[in-house]
């Protein structure tokens, strides 16, 4: 990432390596410096990503945080800026500013056993928790993933998935909301998944990202079986412009989602989690 004396609000310039298509509307780009800068970063944490002509755009970064010379990000194309952003072919270049924000808890989660629930593209901002978890796996318990989607044809990192549950102590679990006649696979949201665990909830630390309701539904069911609230993190991705806690669009309560999030534990936020267009 940038240097430690350099401008936060000055995007430093990556060259585009690879594009890869992950479903129909989803992309995974993968960054290369062209100036000797480094990809230091923390599960969790995001980048502005600034395009020439078209704006800048907040995104997770996706990959591995062991690898330091390349960043990693998977992409919905869902309006201008976005489509810009996945239409960007090797050799383009894109500005990057950041790394921003507060990362998921992997130093509180070593000697647990982790659990990642995932919803939809939610599960790119914890991939690097799970290419952390299993370049380190001496230092945490069980690993579990469950991932729901919306269909068969929105799966991300279909071939990273299987990959995964063929670890040691790993489970690996799927659901998508509508299968289709040739779809043999789970249906269901993504709390059904919850009645296959061996949970010991005393010794787990959860982390959750996908749709804010989905997001609720599943730490109060975790709650419930026992999880306890401080040990059960939430990512809150909302409205972020600057990465810096300056422009003020992302202020949510008290807080400003990119300085003090997009990580938070549910203990802190579960009131404001039920407060509509807060």
């Amino acid at each position: 990432m940038p240097h430690a004396n350099a401008d936060p609000m000055a995007p430093q310039p990556w060259v585009v390596r690879r594009t890869v298509k992950e479903t129909p509307d989803t992309f995974t780009l993968t960054l290369v410096p062209s100036n000797g800068d480094s990809a230091r970063f923390q599960p969790g944490q995001f980048s502005m990503l600034w395009m020439c002509g078209v704006g800048e755009l907040p995104i997770s970064i996706s990959g591995d945080p062991s690898e330091k010379r390349t960043l990693t990000y998977t992409v919905r194309s869902v309006g201008q800026a976005t489509n810009a952003l996945v239409s960007r072919g090797a050799g383009d270049a894109i500005g990057v500013r950041g790394p921003f924000g507060v990362g998921w808890p992997v130093d509180v989660a070593e000697g647990k056993d982790v659990m990642v629930v995932a919803g939809g593209i939610g599960l790119a901002p914890l991939r690097p928790v799970i290419y952390h978890v299993l370049g380190n796996r001496s230092r945490f318990g069980r690993l579990v993933v469950l991932y729901g989607a919306r269909s068969p044809h929105d799966v991300l990192y279909r071939k990273e998935l299987p990959s995964w549950a063929k670890q040691k102590d790993v489970q690996v679990l799927s659901t998508v909301d509508y299968g289709g006649v040739s779809w043999r696979g789970r249906v269901g949201v993504v709390t059904t998944l919850f009645k296959y665990l061996r949970l010991q909830p005393n010794r787990t630390v959860a982390m959750v990202c996908g749709p804010e309701i989905m997001m609720r539904l599943v730490a109060r069911d975790l709650v419930m079986r026992g999880v306890p609230a401080d040990r059960l993190y939430l990512s809150i991705e909302r409205n972020m412009k600057c990465g810096l806690g300056l422009c003020g669009h992302c202020q949510w309560g008290s807080h400003f989602i990119c300085k003090d999030g997009p990580v938070f534990p549910y203990s802190e936020i579960a009131p404001l989690l039920d407060r509509y267009e807060l």
